[in-house]
């Protein structure tokens, strides 16, 4: 069926809608070398580029902080993963120094 599409409706991942999923847009993604179909409808790909594009955590979705002391300068602070007894967790300043000085990130590492 190469060079041959028909439209076809598509569900989108993110917000359940149907969507048209053109012969024309087919084409294009076979001329990009591109296997899969799309998941998303146009709407929801554009949320998501632009959400990609500003570095941000997507629409809906908040980031779990976790609050700790710096290892280092004892600072008050919050990480977006859960800290472990064993590992060192520094502020983001001391984070960048410890990481250009070329200090151990990690006990033993």
């Amino acid at each position: 069926m190469d060079g041959v599409y028909q439209d076809k409706t598509l569900t989108c991942r993110d917000c359940g809608a149907a969507f048209v999923w053109s012969s024309g847009e087919q084409a294009f993604y076979a001329s990009k070398g591109l296997m899969n179909a799309p998941s998303r409808c146009p709407s929801c790909r554009a949320r998501a580029r632009a959400t990609r594009e500003a570095g941000g955590t997507p629409v809906g979705k908040s980031r779990e902080l976790f609050p700790v002391v710096c290892s280092r300068c004892g600072v008050q602070t919050q990480v977006p993963f859960m800290p472990r007894d064993d590992r060192p967790v520094y502020c983001s300043s001391c984070f960048d120094v410890v990481r250009a000085s070329g200090e151990q990130l990690s006990p033993g590492a």
